[in-house]
């Protein structure tokens, strides 16, 4: 769908449902992460891109200080005052919006109510940050009726801290910060503690493509706030032999292999492979900026490895995603995607040989699984912010 025709049907269905044209438009992209699983709510280093797959809000303020909000892929109406923010239960995917209005509340940021359209190309559950995407739309959307002026870097904190408290996800920094920081033709070296990035650029010649699963994965009351658990297990007593160490990046793996017998074989495991990745996180912005093909496939297939093995985040279905991409024409390399658990995975293709890669993905993971994956290449786009007229 071109730009023209997808704005288009986003401003009839506006009519239809609330009578009108838009008057203010907003866009969020969805994130890949191209190495770096699990470390950023350990406050490490991830290597993100923002993609070509986002979400738009077509919006018209209201005087009334309530909020209305719709959306063209997802069933159900959310309505509230913005001096009485609930919890929704009945249309969960409301309390993205819900709560970013409750961070900003309770900030003291003045907004302003809004009708309000959603239309996504993220799709959903799918490990490419379709909440965050939404949370940081709205973010941007009161940011403009308001004309607030926020930082960026603070936007995507208040977003955090909606899901976090309000949704019940305690996610780490990296799809909101992805999302508004995000820039076109080039990948991020974030740093998640102090909360600034690095853009790195990947050799010419080299395709993200993505490839879908489409295993159901849900994360909210998961195992994922388990392995988060795990991991500051790990901290706290390798913090009683390590002064000044705070969170896995501050460990060597010499020093995690050296107290290995202080911790539960399952916390050692989660830890190593939170201390390894962030390390081919490094190795793997050098090793893409050079075109370093060799080291890509190394460092890919050991962070899969790791995170099947070390941090237990596969399914079945990953597997046999791995095993389609692996033998794909063009692969270079090829990791999980996320949270894991299912959802997207991603592999780096030789530009020349995407096609016939995606179709070979697409035959031998539909005959092993008996599912019909997507599969399809993304670009590096700019981060979050309002739609030209």
């Amino acid at each position: 769908m071109s730009i023209h025709a997808r704005r288009e049907l986003i401003a009839d269905q506006f009519a239809e449902r609330f009578g009108g044209r838009p008057t203010v438009w907003v866009q969020a992209p969805g994130r890949v992460d191209l190495m770096g699983s699990h470390t950023d709510y350990n406050l490490g280093y991830v290597l993100t891109q923002a993609i070509d797959h986002d979400t738009w809000i077509a919006a018209h303020p209201r005087r009334d200080g309530k909020v209305v909000i719709e959306s063209l892929n997802l069933e159900g109406r959310g309505e509230f005052h913005l001096d009485q923010i609930d919890y929704d239960p009945a249309i969960p995917w409301t309390n993205y919006v819900r709560g970013v209005a409750s961070v900003f509340q309770e900030e003291g940021y003045p907004l302003h109510g809004f009708e309000g359209l959603i239309h996504s190309t993220i799709p959903f559950g799918s490990g490419l940050s379709s909440s965050a995407a939404l949370e940081v739309a709205i973010a941007v959307l009161f940011d403009t009726l308001g004309g607030l002026d926020l930082d960026p870097v603070q936007m995507a904190l208040f977003c955090q801290r909606a899901e976090n408290e309000f949704v019940g996800m305690n996610c780490g920094i990296l799809d909101q910060y992805s999302s508004l920081m995000g820039r076109a033709g080039s990948v991020l070296l974030l740093d998640c503690r102090d909360l600034t990035s690095r853009t790195k650029r990947v050799a010419k010649g080299i395709q993200v493509v993505i490839c879908d699963t489409r295993a159901k994965r849900e994360l909210t009351g998961s195992e994922y706030a388990q392995r988060r658990a795990q991991c500051e297990e790990g901290i706290r007593i390798l913090a009683g032999f390590y002064p000044g160490v705070q969170v896995l990046r501050d460990v060597s793996l010499g020093q995690l292999n050296a107290r290995r017998a202080d911790l539960s074989d399952v916390v050692y495991r989660r830890c190593r492979f939170v201390v390894e990745e962030n390390q081919r996180v490094l190795d793997m912005a050098e090793a893409l900026a050079r075109g370093d093909r060799g080291q890509i496939t190394a460092l890919t297939a050991q962070s899969y490895a790791g995170a099947r093995d070390l941090y237990e985040i596969g399914c079945d279905e990953m597997e046999k995603m791995m095993a389609a991409m692996l033998s794909g024409p063009g692969v270079i390399g090829a990791r999980q995607a996320g949270a894991g658990f299912g959802g997207c995975m991603v592999s780096l293709v030789d530009a020349g040989s995407v096609d016939a890669f995606a179709q070979h993905v697409q035959v031998h993971y539909g005959a092993n699984t008996g599912i019909q994956p997507q599969v399809y290449p993304v670009q590096a786009a700019p981060g979050a912010g309002p739609i030209e007229s």
